[in-house]
């Protein structure tokens, strides 16, 4: 009796480390961050963000979507009025590969993640990149894993909170932000 015990003991406790095992394997992608401490847990939930708008670059289609901070200024006027977006403004650019829907072909819809870009707005902590800081991690849909950008990445990323500036620079008097609020 105390023989089997044992051994369904070991059995239960040889699974339990199985399981475990199985699910420290999982990325957590909120543990990710770009160098100057940018981190993926910055826009936790960014997943039910407000659509900006869409759009197409290249190869990918993309949503661009906006925290509750930045849509209310948005829809303040925000920055067709000349004013910057409030500390706390975040946007998150998703892409993905498109792909063709299998129920209506004629509908091009989002295949597998590319990456995810993100952008934040705080002028104390930024105060050398107009106030912004950006993040840009590319998803593996083989692994299911997120990795920051970096140079080798098409288009090359700097892997550090200030790797949106230079393209960003050309909106700088839009407050450093590409995308208008699509009318609804």
């Amino acid at each position: 009796m105390k023989g089997e015990r044992m051994l369904t003991s070991a059995i239960v406790l040889a699974g339990l480390a199985v399981l475990c095992g199985g699910a420290t394997l999982a990325q957590d992608k909120y543990t990710l961050k770009v160098t100057n401490g940018l981190a993926f847990s910055e826009f936790r939930g960014y997943e039910g963000w407000q659509v900006v708008s869409i759009s197409q670059n290249g190869n990918h289609i993309a949503a661009i979507l906006a925290n509750p901070t930045m849509i209310r200024a948005y829809q303040a006027g925000v920055p067709g009025n000349g004013k910057p977006f409030p500390d706390g403004s975040k946007l998150a650019k998703i892409h993905w590969n498109p792909k063709k829907m299998q129920t209506f072909p004629a509908a091009t819809v989002p295949g597998t993640q590319a990456n995810a870009d993100f952008m934040v707005k705080d002028s104390k902590r930024f105060v050398d990149s107009g106030g912004w800081g950006w993040a840009a991690f590319e998803y593996d849909p083989k692994t299911d894993t997120f990795r920051p950008g970096n140079q080798a990445d098409k288009p090359p990323q700097g892997n550090d909170a200030k790797c949106g500036l230079a393209c960003h620079t050309t909106v700088k008097t839009r407050d450093y932000v590409f995308t208008d609020y699509a009318q609804r």
